[in-house]
C-alpha cells in the first residue's frame, strides 16, 4: 500500500490542509517552501489520464482554493502548480504539489543546454494522438 493510501485510510497522520470526500490536501514533509501543499484523490490512481474526468475537475477546483490560501497567507510574488507522472511520480499515487514561490527559494528547471525544436510537424504529431 502506497504512503499516501495508508493516509487516507488513518494509518499515517499528516498535517490536513483541506479533506472532503473525494480528496485530501496535506503540507509536503519535504517542502520547496513554507505552505507547499500535496493535493490527492483519497482513491488510488497512478496519472492524471487514469483520473476519472469528475474527480480530475473537482482536483483543478481544489487547487484552485488552495492557491488562494496560499496567496492570502503568504502574499509570494507567485506560486507553482505541478504534477509528475509514470515513474516520475515518486510516490505512485496521483498527486499535485502547489506551493508558493520567492525570488529566494532557488527552485527552478533543471534542463540539459539541448535546444528542442517547436515546429508544427511535433504540433501536429500531438495533435493527431488526441
Amino acid at each position: 500500500m502506497c504512503e499516501f493510501c495508508k493516509i487516507v485510510k488513518g494509518e499515517i497522520k499528516p498535517s490536513v490542509v483541506y479533506e472532503d470526500d473525494m480528496v485530501m490536501a496535506l503540507l509536503d514533509i519535504d517542502p520547496i517552501h513554507e505552505g507547499h501543499t500535496l493535493l490527492i484523490p483519497k482513491e488510488h490512481y497512478l496519472d492524471a489520464d487514469d483520473v476519472p474526468e469528475e474527480l480530475l475537475g473537482h482536483l483543478m477546483n481544489v487547487s484552485r482554493q488552495i492557491v488562494r490560501a496560499i496567496k492570502k497567507t503568504y502574499q509570494p510574488p507567485g506560486y507553482s502548480v505541478m504534477q509528475n507522472g509514470g515513474k516520475y511520480n515518486d510516490i505512485g499515487h496521483y498527486h499535485m504539489h502547489i506551493f508558493p514561490r520567492f525570488d529566494s527559494d532557488e527552485f527552478g528547471w533543471c534542463c540539459k543546454e539541448k535546444q528542442w525544436e517547436y515546429t508544427q510537424e511535433i504540433a501536429d504529431n500531438i495533435k493527431h494522438n488526441i
